[in-house]
């Protein structure tokens, strides 16, 4: 998406608006990268290379450190560079019908060529993809530390000054993206890894959530996850990069607040609510929160569209001027929330226990990570 349009409404009442080229980064974004996701797996690989397809011939599997309804994730060794990487292989022909699948893989190899063409230090980087069989799979950076629902919990909640920090780097990362024509459609806290100690930040499965659009039939699987679909994805239509400043919203609005912005026991209600209802004002699920982070928040969570941020690199600027203006101190953290409905917070085709992307398996014994 283009950087241009107007400038963010925080940026024109201070006056700092800048070029998109001279915007200063986030106080977190020249934080060295780091290599990535959860606990890292101990086991040596395991699969004989016999048994691993042709087009995974580069790779040898290890052991297996996250499951899914569709997909299985294993550690592995690329053969011909020596590095480690997180392999990913989607069970399509068990989610979609016969007559869908080879418009569903081609649009997946369409969506892994596009991902793999991205190269940010806060996008995690895709090695490879291919097809296995009737199914497929894709290789991918692997780093060390937490997705970042961990941190969803009134009672785990980041700083909030982090927070601010974290939302520019991924605006950032997200206006980067949209420029190079790359839309996510799926953020959510579980799709980023932060490393803290390291100040590694990794928005991770672009594509993922856009190999189902368009096909007829599926067998039970829900791409993506409503709580954070903008309206317009709710309702199907052709989404751009506006849609994932919408959800990158809601995802600070969680962060902050230890809550969402729309919750429901129904799905039929929680859907109406996003389509129709505007997003409660943080300050009443956290009062001491400034305004004008309150007022972000609300301009990243319009219903219209064009009534949001153009770009990325607004977003982040705005959250640049919060931290300036009124954030040299920590608020106070929320003294209570409403309860929400799991089902609808997490991605549906995962369960809490296994969002992330190198969860460790139950058979591996702990170990703390290794460095790189």
């Amino acid at each position: 998406m283009a950087s241009g349009g107007k400038p963010g409404f925080w940026q024109r009442l201070i006056g700092r608006v800048a070029d998109a080229a001279d915007a200063p980064p986030s106080e977190l974004s020249t934080l060295p990268a780091v290599q990535h996701t959860h606990a890292p797996g101990s086991s040596a690989p395991q699969a004989p290379s016999t048994a691993v397809p042709a087009d995974l011939h580069d790779f040898d599997l290890g052991a297996e450190i996250g499951r899914g309804a569709m997909a299985i994730v294993y550690k592995a060794t690329q053969r011909s560079t020596g590095r480690q990487v997180a392999v990913k292989r989607l069970a399509l022909s068990r989610e979609f019908s016969a007559e869908d699948l080879v418009d569903v893989r081609e649009r997946f190899m369409r969506e892994a060529r596009a991902a793999r063409t991205l190269d940010h230090p806060d996008i995690l980087q895709v090695v490879d993809a291919g097809q296995d069989g009737r199914d497929a799979w894709i290789a991918l950076e692997y780093v060390l530390g937490r997705d970042l629902s961990t941190f969803t919990k009134p009672s785990q909640l980041l700083p909030v000054r982090e927070v601010v920090q974290l939302g520019a780097r991924l605006a950032r990362a997200l206006h980067y993206a949209h420029s190079q024509g790359v839309i996510h459609r799926d953020i959510k806290p579980a799709n980023v890894m932060l490393d803290r100690v390291n100040g590694s930040l990794k928005l991770m499965d672009f594509g993922i959530a856009r190999v189902g659009d368009g096909s007829r039939t599926r067998t039970g699987l829900v791409l993506g996850t409503p709580s954070f679909m903008s309206p317009e994805q709710l309702a199907g239509l052709t989404v751009d990069g506006r849609s994932d400043l919408y959800s990158l919203g809601v995802l600070l609005y969680q962060l902050l607040a230890g809550s969402l912005p729309h919750q429901s026991d129904s799905m039929a209600r929680l859907m109406q609510q996003i389509a129709t209802e505007p997003a409660p004002d943080v300050r009443t699920r956290r009062p001491e929160l400034p305004e004008s982070l309150a007022l972000v928040l609300a301009l990243s969570l319009q219903k219209r569209p064009e009534l949001r941020y153009a770009s990325g690199e607004q977003l982040a600027r705005d959250l640049d001027a919060v931290l300036v203006m009124d954030l040299q101190a920590e608020p106070a953290a929320p003294q209570g929330h409403t309860p929400q409905d799991p089902g609808f917070a997490q991605t549906l085709r995962l369960t809490p226990e296994e969002a992330g992307q190198n969860r460790r398996s139950p058979a591996e014994p702990h170990e703390p990570p290794q460095a790189p």
